[in-house]
C-alpha cells in the first residue's frame, strides 16, 4: 500500500502565490477586454493571463487540488488559442472571468480549512463550447514510461498537453527532485526549482511521490515533474544547480536544441551569490512585531519618567539622558523600518476595483470608464484592510446612484460612457488622500433632505452629514448593489471612526460628485502632540493639526447667539470659530486658554483652545473597544509611561460634534 503524502507544509505557500497569480490574471484579462473594445488586441495581456493560469494549475497539481487544476486547464485552452492568433470574443472573456471567480472560491475554501468543491460542470461546458477549435488527437493512447502510480494520476488533459508538445517538435521529460534539509538551508526547494525551470521549459504536471525514508530522502517524499522542452535531459538538469535533479526523456520528437536564457537571472542566488527579491510574511507576524515595538515605546516613556524623577531629586542624569536620547532615535528608526515592511502599494489594494466596476456596470446596464491614478502611494496593511470596504461602497454608490444610464446621458448632452476616477497620493508624509469622483448627476440635496426629514442643507459638509445618517437611503427599494441605507454610514465609520481620518464631499448638480478621504498611514504608532486642558492631559495626532497659534483672550469676540464654548478669533486677517475644549468636556478651570490648535473640517478651519502644549512624541494608540465608552472626538487611549490611560482626541470629530454636525453631542 502506497503511504499517503503529507502536503500541509506546502499549503501556505500555495495560498500566498495563488492570490498574487489570480490578481495578475484578473488584471490581464480586463486589459485584454479593454483592448478588444478599442478595436485592437493585447497579446501581452493574453500571455500574462496564460502564464498565471499555467502556474496556478502547476501549483494546484503539486498540492493535489484537482478541481482547480481542471478549471485552470480549461481556461488555458481558451487562452492558448488566443495566443496563437485568435482573438478572445466577449463570451470567452466572460467565461474566463467566471473561471477565475470559481478558482478564487476554492482557494478561499482552502484558506478557511473547508472542503474544496468539485469543478463546476456547467462552467467547464461553457468554456468548452466557447472554444473555437477542438483537439482531435488520440492523446489517450500516448505511451509514457512512468511508474503505474504516477500514470494513474495523469488526467486526459495532461496527456493531451504532452501530445501537443510532441507534435510541435518538443521532448517530453521526467524530472525528479528530492527535498532534504541541506538543500532547504541552501534555498533549494521545489518552489525554487520550479521557478528555475519554468523560464525555459513547460511544466505539465508536478506529482508528489512517497518514498521510503533513506539518508538521500529523509522526508520520504520527492516531486516528479513532467516537462516539455526543446532540449535534452542534461541541459534541463543544469538549469537548477544544487538540486541534484534527475532528468530522463519520456518521448522525443527530434534532436535537442540549445536552451534559451532564463528570464530570472543566471542562477547565482542558488550558488551562494547575493539573494534578492520579496519574502512573503504572514500579517500575524507583522502585527506581533508591531506589538513588541509598541511595548518598547511605552517602556521608553517609563524610563524617561524615571530619569526625570531622579533629576528632580538632584541626581546627575546627564549620561542617562544622552543614552535615553540615543535610544529614542533608535526606536524612531526601528519604527520607520517596521512601518516600511508593513506598507502595501495602494495600487495593489485597488487591483480588484476594475473587476468590481465591470460587474456593476453590466448589472446596471450602464457604460462606465474607470480611471485610476495611484502612483507610488503606500499605506499600512492594517489601514488598507479597513479602507477597502469603504472604497467598495463609494464605487457602488457612484455607479448605481450617480452615473446615469446611456439614454439619460445622451439627453443631458453627455457622452454615453460615464467616468469614474480614483486618485490617491501620500500627503505630508503621514497621511493618505484618496478620492472617488464621477461625472454623474450629482447629489439631489432636496431629495436627501426629504428622505432624512430635514431642511435642505446649504453646504456640502451639511449634505454629507445627512448622507451619513444611519439607515438613510435615497432608493425606494433595495437592489443587489445598494438601497439598504448602510453605505455612507459605513464609509464615515471607517474613515473617521476607525481610522481617525476625514471624509469630505463636493457635488454639483448635473456635473458629478467627489468624495475625498484623508486617513493616517498608520493607526497603531503615531506622532502626536501632548497638551493640557484644565489640568488634564490629552494627545492628538500631528497629522490632524494644521497649525498651533497663541490666543489672546482679550481679542476674542462672541457672536450674538453663540454657545458658551464658541467665540471668534483672528488669524492673519481671517475670522474663524474658536472652541473651548474645557467647556466642551465640562472641565473646571480658572485661567483662560492661551493656545489653539487649528484643524480643518470639510475645508473650513476651526480652532480648539487649550491651556498648555507639552510637546510632540510617538505614542501607541489603543482603540476603545467598549461601545459604552465611545464618544465623538475620542479615538483611543495611550500610556505615556505613568501607567494611566491618556485619551487620544480626534479634534476634527470634536469640532464636528461641537457645531452640531455630528449625531451626538460631545460628552
Amino acid at each position: 500500500m502506497t503511504p499517503k503524502v503529507d502536503l500541509s507544509e506546502f499549503i501556505s505557500g500555495f495560498l500566498a502565490e495563488a492570490d498574487e497569480l489570480l490578481g495578475l490574471a484578473n488584471t490581464s484579462l480586463l486589459a485584454a477586454e479593454a483592448a478588444a473594445k478599442a478595436g485592437g488586441s493585447s497579446p501581452r495581456s493574453v500571455r500574462d493571463a496564460y502564464r498565471a493560469l499555467h502556474t496556478i494549475k502547476g501549483l494546484s497539481s503539486m498540492v493535489e487540488v484537482e478541481p482547480i487544476v481542471a478549471i485552470a486547464h480549461r481556461m488555458e485552452t481558451l487562452l492558448r488559442r488566443a495566443d496563437q492568433g485568435s482573438a478572445l470574443p466577449p463570451a470567452a472573456i466572460d467565461a474566463l472571468l467566471q473561471g477565475l471567480r470559481a478558482i478564487e472560491l476554492r482557494v478561499r475554501a482552502m484558506r478557511e480549512g473547508k472542503p474544496v468543491d468539485e469543478a463546476p460542470a456547467p462552467l467547464l461546458q461553457e468554456m468548452e463550447s466557447v472554444e473555437q477549435e477542438r483537439s482531435t488527437r488520440a492523446a489517450a493512447h500516448l505511451a509514457l514510461d512512468l511508474e503505474p502510480e504516477l500514470l494513474a494520476k495523469l488526467a486526459p488533459m495532461d496527456r493531451e498537453q504532452l501530445m501537443q508538445g510532441l507534435t510541435a517538435g518538443r521532448s517530453a521529460l521526467r524530472a525528479e527532485f528530492t527535498p532534504t534539509p541541506a538543500k532547504a538551508e541552501a534555498g533549494v526547494t521545489i518552489t525554487s526549482v520550479r521557478d528555475r525551470l519554468k523560464g525555459s521549459v513547460e511544466i505539465v504536471k508536478v506529482l508528489p511521490r512517497a518514498l521510503p525514508a533513506t539518508p538521500s530522502a529523509p522526508g520520504g517524499l520527492s516531486f516528479v515533474m513532467l516537462l516539455l522542452a526543446n532540449s535534452g535531459s542534461a541541459e534541463v538538469a543544469a538549469l537548477a544547480p544544487g538540486s541534484d535533479l534527475e532528468v530522463r526523456v519520456l518521448a522525443s520528437a527530434g534532436p535537442p536544441v540549445e536552451l534559451s536564457p532564463l528570464d530570472e537571472g543566471d542562477g547565482s542566488e542558488l550558488d551562494g551569490g547575493q539573494r534578492r527579491g520579496p519574502v512573503r510574511v504572514e500579517v500575524a507576524r507583522l502585527d506581533d512585531t508591531m506589538e513588541k515595538l509598541s511595548a518598547l515605546i511605552v517602556t521608553r516613556f517609563r524610563l524617561a519618567r524615571a530619569v526625570g524623577d531622579l533629576a528632580a531629586r538632584g541626581v546627575d542624569v546627564r549620561q542617562l539622558s544622552q543614552i535615553l536620547a540615543e535610544n529614542a532615535r533608535q526606536l524612531r528608526d526601528l519604527r520607520a523600518s517596521v512601518l516600511r515592511v508593513r506598507m502595501v502599494r495602494v495600487a495593489e489594494v485597488l487591483e480588484r476595483v476594475p473587476l468590481l466596476v465591470r460587474g456593476l456596470a453590466r448589472s446596471t446596464g450602464k457604460l462606465v470608464r474607470l480611471e485610476m491614478d495611484c502612483g507610488t502611494a503606500e499605506v499600512d496593511k492594517a489601514v488598507a484592510d479597513r479602507l477597502f470596504p469603504a472604497i467598495v461602497h463609494l464605487v457602488r454608490n457612484a455607479i448605481d446612484h450617480a452615473i446615469e444610464s446611456p439614454r439619460e446621458r445622451r439627453a443631458a448632452g453627455k457622452p454615453e460612457e460615464g467616468r469614474l476616477r480614483i486618485v490617491c497620493f501620500n500627503r505630508g508624509g503621514n497621511q493618505l488622500e484618496l478620492s472617488v469622483e464621477d461625472d454623474g448627476r450629482g447629489v439631489d440635496r432636496d431629495g436627501v433632505a426629504r428622505r432624512a426629514g430635514r431642511t435642505a442643507p446649504a453646504t456640502d459638509a451639511a449634505l454629507l452629514d445627512l448622507l451619513c445618517l444611519p439607515g438613510l437611503s435615497t432608493r425606494d427599494e433595495a437592489s443587489t448593489t445598494s438601497g439598504r441605507g448602510m453605505g455612507m454610514d459605513i464609509v464615515r465609520g471607517v474613515t473617521v471612526g476607525q481610522l481617525g481620518g476625514e471624509l469630505m464631499l463636493a457635488t454639483r448638480a448635473g456635473a458629478g460628485t467627489k468624495f475625498t478621504m484623508r486617513v493616517p498611514l498608520s493607526i497603531t504608532i503615531v506622532d502626536a502632540f501632548t497638551f493640557e486642558c484644565a489640568g488634564a492631559r490629552f494627545v492628538t495626532p500631528v497629522a490632524a493639526v494644521e497649525e498651533i497659534v497663541e490666543v489672546d483672550p482679550a481679542k476674542l469676540s462672541v457672536p450674538p447667539g453663540a454657545r458658551a464654548h464658541t467665540s471668534m478669533m483672528q488669524r492673519r486677517g481671517e475670522a474663524l470659530p474658536l472652541l473651548q475644549l474645557a467647556h466642551l468636556f465640562h472641565l473646571e478651570h480658572q485661567a483662560p486658554a492661551t493656545r489653539a490648535m487649528i484643524v480643518r473640517r470639510a475645508g473650513e478651519a476651526t480652532g480648539i483652545a487649550v491651556h498648555r502644549m507639552l510637546g510632540q512624541q510617538e505614542v501607541v494608540v489603543r482603540p476603545l473597544e467598549d461601545v459604552l465608552v465611545r464618544v465623538p472626538g475620542v479615538s483611543g487611549a495611550t500610556d505615556l509611561g505613568d501607567g494611566r490611560p491618556t485619551l487620544v482626541l480626534d479634534l476634527v470629530a470634536v469640532a464636528a460634534a461641537a457645531v452640531g454636525a455630528g449625531t451626538e453631542a460631545v460628552a
